[in-house]
């Protein structure tokens, strides 16, 4: 698959006098893609009906003109305020009562069916005169940014009635799954189920989660009903550009639904309120980002984009992109530091070397208005070439003459389920216990050994190629999973928490893990202070959680007391403790030499990804490292 650079670009914001220019700049930096209209609502329909589409006509045409490739977005993330005056009760509502006003972004509620009408109808009429036109969509904008996917809306209410209705069929078997004889909370209509907000004391956690997956399936109708409307009228591949550590839906949902999975890269961005960094690793990766988290979300996006596929390889059949990729300092963090020299290049090799299909810089120009006025672009407001640029420029020089970089199965396969999310969340039984971050620390382990993984989805029933599996925290296996460990060869680990609970988050009866061929029983669990942290007896500690487990299986890992924390039987593993990063070493590198691997101790900074023949190394610190016998600078990429 060829690999391409792109854009985002708004002609709305710019005179048309320079479009042509800009779209020669483009065309001559090397760049192959650029999106627009994704904000475009109010330009496009200032008021209702009074539909103005000549000068994206005219924007489009200038564009592929010049030979670019057009990805038109569907304006319905920033509907106008004359929406708002037709429907009033448009808005999401937050945990506390309060509607999102107008005046920013995503101020919708996915529930409303008013306003999905209307973004079906704008939605159809782009595509019905851009449909042929066009390289390709992108659906809305960013789904479950800035916390808008859970409303408790009225709209929100009596949908979720109904989702309830059909999923239930009666009250009483509603009452029996979530187990309401607790407390007296039994219903006798669906109609007196309120949302689980404003409650006086924490809710049913199965109300909750059940919620929880309401609001993921809103998600994604939404979604499926601008697809629908699109595939009315064009055959162009549909993408939608998910964001980094957004667990609010289930994107394999949506991925079914789309050819093309996004995703919007902002490293130094998500550095500091997202990771989950130390202090001290903030300040070292200040310029260039945490080595593991772009990494991460390409490969969990790499798994988004061959859902509804055929199984197999997962990564022979994906199509993702990075839509959104920082070329310079943004606005929206905590703090706002420029890359390190080199690094705009850095981030876009090694979106390729996970196996983007195209890597496209937000935004062409910055912009000298509004919210993102430090959000810096490819030029500056001045249309000055800003830093980055050079940088997209010696990307586009090395794409032609670098050879086809391959995508191929990795070694090891990494389980994420957004529905874990949910559950941890409703449940976590203690301060810091995140599912994410759990397996985020349990990715962030291999890589430190050197492993390539692929990240698949909870359903996955085909387990083979890979030498390594893991599940951690997979709160609910499903029979699918279950079928695929009980039949592979390779190597497992499960746990801490996998398979405790049924799906309405009850504790099941066999206690968990109820896996056959382990003879493991949690028997008792606990919580631990974050800053009480307890020893493994072969060095390394335990942290939030652990399990007490009865157990006949061979014992490998114990406490200080010599009580087991981590078990095995042939080569299925479960582990009852969430480990540090030293004991994650330990376990992660005796797994993968059971595997047949060769794990290796990288240095802080190194991470290598193979894929097909190549092999790519990148060092992600601020100085240069010695490596296997080469120096490889600051924001350095090698690849062999």
């Amino acid at each position: 698959m060829k690999r391409a650079l792109g854009t985002c670009y708004y002609p709305e914001h710019w005179p048309e006098e320079i479009w042509a220019d800009d779209a020669r700049r483009m065309a001559d930096l090397g760049l192959t893609w650029v999106r627009i209209g994704e904000f475009a609502w109010s330009r496009l329909e200032a008021t209702p009906g009074d539909l103005q589409f000549d000068w994206l006509d005219r924007a489009i045409t200038t564009l592929t003109d010049a030979g670019l490739k057009v990805v038109l977005g569907t304006p319905t993330a920033t509907p106008p305020r004359w929406m708002l005056t037709k429907h009033p009760d448009m808005l999401a509502v937050d945990a506390e009562g309060r509607p999102r006003k107008f005046g920013s972004r995503r101020h919708y509620c996915f529930s409303h069916d008013g306003y999905r009408e209307e973004a079906v109808r704008i939605t159809r009429l782009l595509a019905e005169r851009f449909g042929k036109r066009v390289a390709a969509w992108q659906t809305d904008n960013e789904y479950g940014c800035h916390d808008t996917v859970i409303s408790y809306s009225d709209a929100a209410r009596d949908a979720f009635r109904t989702w309830l209705a059909q999923k239930y069929q009666s009250p009483d078997a509603l009452n029996r799954a979530w187990g309401n004889i607790f407390w007296s909370m039994d219903y006798a209509e669906f109609d007196e189920i309120d949302l689980p907000n404003l409650t006086v004391t924490e809710p049913n956690p199965a109300h909750l989660l059940d919620f929880r997956r309401f609001s993921s399936d809103m998600v994604a109708r939404f979604n499926q009903a601008q697809v629908d409307a699109i595939r009315a009228y064009s055959d162009a591949p549909i993408s939608h550009n998910y964001m980094g550590k957004v667990t609010e839906f289930d994107h394999f949902d949506v991925g079914r639904q789309l050819e093309i999975a996004t995703w919007d890269s902002y490293p130094l961005g998500f550095l500091e309120d997202r990771v989950g960094a130390s202090a001290e690793d903030q300040r070292h990766y200040m310029r260039q980002g945490d080595p593991d988290f772009q990494a991460f979300h390409h490969d969990l996006y790499r798994a988004v984009g061959t859902a509804g596929r055929p199984e197999g390889a997962q990564s022979d059949i994906a199509r993702w992109w990075v839509m959104e990729q920082q070329p310079g300092p943004v606005n929206w963090a905590p703090s706002n530091p420029a890359p390190l020299p080199g690094m705009v290049r850095f981030w876009t090799w090694e979106a390729f070397a996970h196996g983007a299909e195209c890597v496209a810089y937000f935004r062409w120009r910055q912009a000298p208005f509004a919210q993102e006025q430090y959000h810096a672009g490819l030029l500056r407001p001045d249309s000055a070439e800003a830093e980055g640029f050079a940088e997209a420029a010696q990307v586009a020089r090395e794409l032609a003459d670098l050879p086809e970089v391959e995508q191929s199965q990795a070694p090891v396969a990494l389980v994420f389920d957004y529905a874990s999310q949910w559950a941890w969340e409703t449940q976590p039984q203690g301060v810091g216990n995140d599912y994410f971050q759990l397996v985020f620390e349990t990715y962030k382990g291999l890589r430190q050994l050197g492993l390539s993984v692929d990240i698949i989805p909870p359903d996955t029933s085909n387990l083979d190629g890979y030498a390594l599996v893991l599940a951690p925290g997979a709160i609910t296996l499903s029979e699918a999973f279950k079928s695929a460990i009980d039949a592979t060869d390779a190597q497992v680990i499960l746990g801490p928490r996998t398979n405790a609970k049924t799906a309405a988050l009850s504790t099941p009866v066999p206690l968990p893990p109820a896996l056959p061929g382990l003879d493991v029983t949690v028997s008792r669990v606990e919580t631990l202070r974050p800053d009480s942290p307890e020893p493994f007896a072969d060095g390394g500690t335990y942290k939030l959680w652990r399990e007490q487990i009865d157990t006949t299986e061979e014992v490998i890992e114990t406490d200080a007391q010599s009580r087991p924390l981590m078990v095995r039987n042939g080569t299925l593993s479960y582990l009852a403790a969430w480990p540090d990063s030293d004991a994650m070493r330990r376990i992660l590198t005796r797994a993968a030499t059971a595997a047949g691997l060769t794990p290796v101790h990288l240095p802080k900074d190194i991470r290598i990804r193979d894929t097909g023949k190549t092999r790519f190394t990148f060092n992600h610190g601020p100085e240069p490292v010695e490596y296997k016998g080469q120096t490889i600078a600051p924001a350095g990429v090698l690849w062999t």
